[in-house]
């Protein structure tokens, strides 16, 4: 039986990034060293929330983490009402994160799907990134990404600043073309179907980290289950995204 582990994190740091964006520093020593990039933690934002809230891990410190989320609700509304010097609780390091391979890769987030791959940018060796906002006024973590990679394609939707799209339109001719042999990605839904048609294609290892609704996060309630391929004779088995991912083979996931 898998041993999962509460512990409670003091916030050293905590920042209005922008709108609804808060940029949070926790310290504690198990989950610095517990923690990889791509996973994601559970946090209790209060007595009168039920259950926790999922947020992925955006960076790994000596001394404890580091995430990002959007107010999406009225949990993650407490959350963001906290402040340094209060302590958390957190049911985490959970999940399986990003497999680290040495080809030149191509890192791909939109939305709030940057932010769990800031720590995957710090780590492989050889990267371009892609990053797509909404506009403008939400465009972060510019500078940080630039310091990890070789080249850095910030996307909007409404073409306010950048490349007017999303970020896989921005790179879509360099994928196409064979400028990258792996490709990592988190964001919006209609991103990751575009990207897996692509990498399908042309026989391109992707990971993708995606994102349901969670209860439990460590797979006990099964409401964050997903299809992905399978020989049996439906085709298609189901996985939950807690337990089996985030982060998933996109060859293998049915989206």
């Amino acid at each position: 039986m898998e041993k999962y582990q509460v512990t409670t994190a003091k916030i050293t740091k905590m920042t209005n990034l922008c709108g609804t964006i808060f940029d949070v520093t926790v310290e504690n020593e198990y989950l610095a060293k517990a923690s990889r990039c791509g996973q994601f933690v559970h946090i209790d934002c209060g007595d009168e929330f039920v259950l926790r809230r999922p947020i992925s891990i955006c960076e790994v410190l000596p001394n404890g983490i580091r995430f990002i989320f959007d107010v999406r609700g009225k949990g993650t509304k407490r959350l963001s009402e906290k402040q340094v010097g209060d302590t958390l609780d957190i049911l985490g390091p959970l999940g399986n994160g990003f497999a680290i391979r040495k080809e030149k890769a191509l890192i791909l987030g939109g939305g709030i799907g940057v932010y769990p791959l800031y720590e995957l940018a710090k780590q492989v060796a050889v990267c371009d990134v892609a990053l797509g906002f909404r506009t403008k006024e939400l465009v972060t973590l510019e500078d940080e990404f630039k310091a990890h990679c070789n080249n850095l394609y910030i996307a909007t939707d409404d073409g306010s600043y950048g490349f007017h799209g999303n970020a896989l339109q921005a790179v879509k001719d360099k994928l196409e073309n064979g400028a990258y042999e792996a490709v990592y990605a988190c964001g919006p839904l209609p991103m990751l179907k575009a990207l897996k048609q692509i990498t399908d294609k042309y026989n391109i290892f992707c990971q993708i980290s995606m994102e349901e609704r969670m209860g439990c996060g460590i797979g006990a309630c099964l409401c964050c289950n997903i299809k992905v391929e399978d020989e049996g004779e439906e085709g298609f088995k189901h996985l939950h995204v807690c337990k089996d991912g985030p982060v998933f083979n996109a060859k293998e996931v049915i989206l």
